[in-house]
């Protein structure tokens, strides 16, 4: 079965945010052979690890159980409203250490990519070194050999983590560096 289409977080299987799974959702009770793994915001207990990329992309998770799955607070910039609901309870989130962002550009919210650590940012995501570094020293007050050692330590599932993001419409890449 086919994943349905996230415009603002394109490959949730990539990124670790919806894995493979025979779990059954608890908001349509189907059993569709991955299910979400990234943060839901609800009053309703039991929900992590419990419900289907469909039940998301449909927004019928986030109207069932008043479900966020990207924090509101944590999207970047002044965005229309149908932007911040569209990435906020029709897209799947990503777990970090502390608390997620969600940057903008060109009037509209970035697309989730994948975390990453220094294994690819040394391979394919080397063009984001110096941004990495910037990030370290400048966010992170980190310098020196300091600096070096801590970009040098990033892991994907370990931590800390880079997170990288896309724009939709121009080739800007940010990233957000996070640890523990």
């Amino acid at each position: 079965m086919q994943l349905p289409s996230f415009p603002y977080h394109p490959d949730p299987v990539l990124s670790g945010s919806i894995v493979p799974a025979e779990t059954v959702c608890a908001c349509c009770g189907q059993r569709r052979g991955y299910v979400y793994a990234g943060p839901v915001y609800a009053e309703e207990e039991g929900l992590d690890d419990a419900l289907c990329p469909w039940c998301i992309a449909d927004g019928s998770a986030s109207e069932r159980f008043d479900a966020t799955f990207v924090d509101e607070d944590a999207i970047e910039g002044e965005l229309p409203e149908e932007v911040v609901q569209a990435v906020s309870r029709r897209t799947p989130g990503y777990n970090a250490w502390q608390q997620e962002r969600w940057f903008a550009c060109c009037e509209d919210a970035m697309a989730f990519v994948e975390p990453f650590g220094a294994a690819e940012l040394q391979g394919k995501y080397m063009r984001l070194q110096g941004e990495a570094m910037m990030l370290i020293v400048h966010e992170l007050g980190i310098s020196g050999g300091a600096a070096t050692r801590f970009m040098n330590s990033m892991d994907r599932a370990k931590g800390p983590t880079a997170y990288l993001f896309a724009c939709r419409h121009c080739d800007t890449m940010r990233i957000y560096i996070d640890s523990l």
